[in-house]
């Protein structure tokens, strides 16, 4: 089969914690894509990237690294509320973006960049990584052949410390969120007819348990909790469980922790979230998103139902719906 030649996409990352590293990795590694700028604002984040990035140029100005960088598209890995401002400021420089979810801090802030989107939502591509994840992609095949959904039921466990690490961002929005656009992957982008959402908080005020049941208008169900409470001990990541139960069948995915263990001090999983980085080699769901983005920045690839402004937009009102109807 012929394949049209593709120029590797010059990418800059903005954005260098966590989430932001990871993409900055796996774009360094990825034939699709030439790393050619990164940004924070913090100098020390910027110092402590992983050494295979040292020679990346970087920039604690997003204007200047734009005007000097010479990347073609970027990938926003900021905190959840400088997306929009972020977004915005590369969007009207006339590149495309792959922003990290959620979208925004509430949906009047996601709807600030609407006149900058392009009717196919083909220079704004949402971060949904578990549309790439091999047990996802497995489960809506199955769910695709076997018949609608009648009850969904997924967990997400973090650990105690994301209190800390991620002050003000409720499990709700901070790991929830992938569990909502599962949702709306399994259920055709259809919007709820039921929204509850109850929290728990701790001592100080803190939430930290986030548990959210929807209904559509056929009658499927679905239960969510997303929480801060496993111990550093137990794992560092937690765990998540995805369950769909449908006419006289049933499937389960259990994702994260990935299932190669290693035991020395303490247990751990080598490839934590289906994210493999082997000789500098990225692989997985996280390196799929980034190929797609760059498919997508070459004209070679649709952004994916799901991904695209439009069904961002769409989950932030689902967003809001739960934080109007919250309890505790």
């Amino acid at each position: 089969m012929n394949r049209r030649p593709f120029q590797p996409v010059r990418i800059g990352v903005a954005g260098a914690g966590n989430f932001g590293s990871l993409h900055a990795v796996t774009m360094a590694g990825l034939g699709e894509a030439e790393l050619v700028a990164l940004v924070d604002r913090d100098e020390d984040t910027l110092g402590k990237l992983p050494p295979q990035l040292s020679e990346v140029p970087r920039w604690n100005n997003l204007e200047t690294a734009l005007k000097k960088s010479g990347a073609e598209a970027w990938v926003v890995a900021t905190s959840t509320a400088s997306h929009m401002p972020v977004a915005k400021t590369i969007l009207e420089a006339g590149l495309p973006v792959l922003v990290e979810k959620p979208i925004a801090v509430d949906l009047e802030s996601g709807e600030s960049i609407r006149p900058l989107i392009k009717p196919d939502s083909s220079n704004f591509m949402m971060g949904h990584i578990l549309l790439f994840g091999s047990e996802f992609r497995v489960l809506r095949r199955e769910l695709e052949q076997r018949g609608p959904a009648v009850f969904i039921n997924s967990v997400r466990h973090r650990c105690i410390p994301h209190l800390e690490l991620y002050p003000g961002e409720p499990p709700l929005r901070l790991g929830m969120i992938h569990d909502l656009y599962m949702m709306f992957v399994l259920t055709g982008g259809h919007d709820p007819v039921s929204y509850s959402y109850v929290r728990h908080k701790t001592h100080k005020a803190e939430e930290d348990v986030s548990l959210v049941t929807l209904k559509w208008d056929d009658g499927t169900l679905a239960s969510i909790v997303a929480s801060y409470l496993t111990p550093v001990s137990m794992y560092e990541d937690g765990f998540d469980r995805l369950e769909v139960f449908g006419d006289g069948w049933v499937a389960r995915s259990n994702p994260v922790p990935r299932p190669v263990e290693v035991w020395a001090d303490r247990a751990r999983w080598p490839s934590i979230y289906e994210i493999c980085m082997e000789d500098n080699t990225p692989s997985g769901m996280l390196a799929e998103e980034d190929r797609h983005f760059c498919r997508v920045v070459r004209g070679q690839a649709q952004v994916p139902f799901a991904a695209r402004y439009e069904d961002a937009i769409q989950i932030e009102g689902w967003l809001k719906k739960l934080e109007e109807s919250a309890e505790g």
